[in-house]
């Protein structure tokens, strides 16, 4: 039974792996020429995204790319004194402690990597029509008949446009815009990192455990929609500097970086609700169905957790999508209505809306420095969602023995 997938980020190469475990024939189409190996920010995987990658062996090189950000240095905007933070205190207390963040590249590589010599990748090259018997056409590889589509293919998906419109479901915009560029030959202190945060604009810096990089990360708050189309990069940079030109000499020094940083990303903070993600042999997986928000929502477990169950609910079905898809939707409901609200409490709490929520969060930080371990604990524990709602994911188990090799 022949699959294709559209897109090699993070869902993608996770539903190949599984795919390919459970005996289906998969090809994977990705615009980009290859994997992107710079540009991509930092990205949190807890408790079942790394069971799951457990179970495909490769827990040991997550952990061993992981960015090792410890502390975080927080200036108030206008402050004279930073507050630092203790960030094991807050990933320790918000989950069970089975958390990890990582480069979005080097996760994506790592996933990749896992099946790639099982998996056939067709880079360079997008899919520009779908028909209801199955066949393909690309724009550049000839047509060819696939048993199933999969779009792997993020928030302004294609496999999505072309089989649902131009207005499937509803885009739920956060009132809020993520821009992240690479740093080159800019020191990040190891294991830091440094934020600045004002009223409805938030910067930080990071290391990225290669050598001489950092990225810089900026969040901003818009009252509306911002008109600019998702490939314009050069308005996208001047949004940026418009919205942070004079927070700090700091933050001031990585917006000259605009003009020549070799990687750059940004788009809008939006949920993107759909009642069902799937039609006729069609389905979509990670935000290219069901994305709780960039940046905010934990988006990469949920894509990690999407990609492991349709797999195994294909498995589990014989290969049949008629019983696989509505499977996969009820399995995911939950998880996703729980990514989505930890989106918008993440999003006020890290792009304040007031000189008074900006003093919270600021004091907040103090406090939770200062607090013994056990007291820390219980306020965080009082204050966090992320992990505790994804501690809370109850994913079934699909052994590749459900499943023989599928004709």
């Amino acid at each position: 039974m022949r699959i294709l997938i559209s897109g090699a980020s993070i869902a993608g190469p996770v539903l190949a792996y599984w795919l390919s475990r459970h005996g289906f024939s998969v090809t994977v189409v990705e615009r980009a020429a290859g994997l992107r190996k710079s540009g991509g920010h930092a990205v949190d995987l807890y408790r079942p995204a790394l069971e799951i990658s457990a179970k495909m062996g490769v827990c040991e090189r997550v952990e061993g790319l992981a960015t090792g950000t410890e502390r975080l240095t927080l200036r108030r905007e206008g402050a004279r004194r930073p507050v630092r933070l203790d960030l094991g205190k807050i990933f320790g207390a918000a989950s069970s402690g089975t958390h990890v963040e990582i480069m979005r590249d080097d996760l994506s590589e790592i996933y990749y990597d896992a099946a790639c010599d099982e998996v056939e990748y067709l880079f360079g090259d997008s899919i520009t029509e779908l028909s209801a018997d199955g066949e393909v056409r690309f724009e550049k590889a000839p047509a060819r008949r696939f048993d199933l589509v999969i779009g792997a293919d993020g928030l302004h998906s294609t496999v999505r446009r072309l089989a649902f419109g131009d207005r499937a479901g509803s885009s739920a915009f956060i009132g809020a815009y993520l821009g992240v560029l690479t740093l080159r030959d800019v020191a990040a202190v190891e294991g830091e990192l440094l934020m600045h945060v004002g009223v409805g604009r938030t910067a930080g810096m990071y290391g990225t455990r290669h050598p001489g990089e950092a990225r810089a990360l900026f969040l901003f708050r818009s009252p509306r929609e911002l008109d600019c189309h998702h490939r314009d990069v050069p308005r996208q940079k001047q949004l940026l500097r418009n919205a942070f030109q004079g927070m700090h000499p700091e933050v001031d020094r990585w917006l000259i970086e605009l003009d020549r940083t070799p990687a750059f990303y940004f788009d809008s903070i939006t949920q993107l609700r759909m009642d069902t993600w799937s039609r006729g042999r069609v389905t979509l997986v990670g935000d290219a169905g069901y994305c709780p928000g960039p940046a905010v929502g934990g988006s990469t477990t949920l894509a990690v957790v999407g990609a492991y169950i349709l797999a195994g609910e294909l498995a589990r079905a014989g290969g049949d999508h008629e019983r696989a898809f509505p499977a996969y939707e009820r399995a995911m409901a939950d998880h996703i209505r729980g990514s989505r609200a930890v989106a918008l409490s993440a999003a006020k709490t890290l792009i304040p809306t007031s000189r008074l929520g900006v003093a919270g969060l600021t004091q907040g930080a103090r406090l939770i420095s200062a607090l013994p371990a056990g007291p820390s604990r219980a306020l965080l524990h009082l204050t966090t969602k992320s992990g505790r709602i994804y501690d809370s994911m109850l994913v079934d188990d699909y052994p590749p023995s459900i499943a023989a090799r599928i004709p």
